[in-house]
């Protein structure tokens, strides 16, 4: 095997739930200010995801105070992301939704999955106890 696919094995974990385009998601990013840490959430709504393997990219959309739409592109397999917590399941037809961009109001929003609340919470529930048994290997 490569050597870089290798390398790339390694960064990949399977600590976040299970989310694709259309999903509210909650990002808990690590933030280094001078020497201090501390976490920045950032929710939004996933526009896009790109990439493959330990390249992979997502992109999420919040609208801030004022109706203005800020962007950001976390990397997947980053270690600067805590945790990845899933809010709500959209039910959308496309991979991109770079259309919302222009929208405003009702008309920017996604409809939600059916039952949603129940498979969130196991999804969430799952990636918890995905990431507490690595974490219990580790400390082995």
């Amino acid at each position: 095997m490569d050597k870089l696919k290798l390398a790339e094995q390694t960064l990949m974990t399977d600590k976040y739930p299970e989310f694709k385009t259309g999903d509210t998601v909650n990002v808990h990013y690590l933030v280094r200010e001078g020497d201090k840490e501390r976490i920045q959430q950032f929710e939004g709504l996933v526009i896009s995801r790109r990439g493959s393997g330990a390249n992979q990219t997502f992109m999420v959309r919040k609208i801030s105070a004022g109706n203005i739409g800020v962007e950001r592109i976390f990397p997947l397999f980053s270690p600067f992301i805590d945790k990845i917590e899933l809010r709500k399941q959209g039910d959308i037809k496309r991979a991109k939704l770079y259309y919302l961009r222009e929208r405003q109001g009702k008309s920017a929003r996604v409809k939600e999955k059916d039952q949603n609340q129940n498979t969130v919470r196991e999804l969430n529930r799952a990636a918890e106890e995905r990431n507490s048994a690595a974490e219990a290997q580790e400390e082995e």
